[in-house]
């Protein structure tokens, strides 16, 4: 009996420390686009928040997803679903500046995903998407390894 009593709850211990490991991500990487799962960009009518049960580390960063299935797919794929320009606004990178984009303010363009501001910066990225786009593509080359505070 006692030998039961002390058994039951080491058993429940030793799953928490098991299912704790899924949402287990190197101290080093930063969670990628705050939060929201990639793949539902590209599945779903909005996007959705990711969760710790479900996480891939690509290229030192941390992306969750609402499921295993949208995990798998990310993980045959990565580069299908990362978003354009690291997830900095698309319209900031087309003016040679990096400000963080929102992840509930994005466009999907030939299947690739570019986040914005916010919906005025938006905007005016949508007067000229094929344009800013282009320029955004020139000026990431560019600024893609300076810090955000140095532009």
């Amino acid at each position: 009996m006692i030998l039961k009593r002390l058994l039951i709850p080491l058993i429940l211990w030793a799953g928490l420390v098991v299912d704790a490991s899924a949402a287990t991500a190197d101290a080093n990487s930063i969670v990628g686009v705050q939060g929201y799962d990639l793949v539902s960009y590209h599945n779903s009518k909005r996007p959705l928040r990711g969760n710790g049960h479900f996480i891939s580390i690509h290229d030192g960063v941390t992306y969750q997803f609402a499921n295993e299935a949208n995990k798998q797919a990310f993980d045959k794929d990565p580069d299908r679903y990362i978003p354009a320009f690291g997830g900095y606004c698309a319209f900031g990178v087309s003016v040679g500046k990096k400000f963080v984009g929102d992840p509930e303010v994005w466009r999907l363009v030939d299947g690739r995903l570019y986040l914005n501001l916010d919906a005025n910066i938006q905007d005016e990225w949508l007067k000229d998407v094929p344009g800013r786009i282009s320029k955004a593509n020139t000026n990431w080359n560019r600024i893609k390894n300076v810090p955000a505070g140095q532009l």
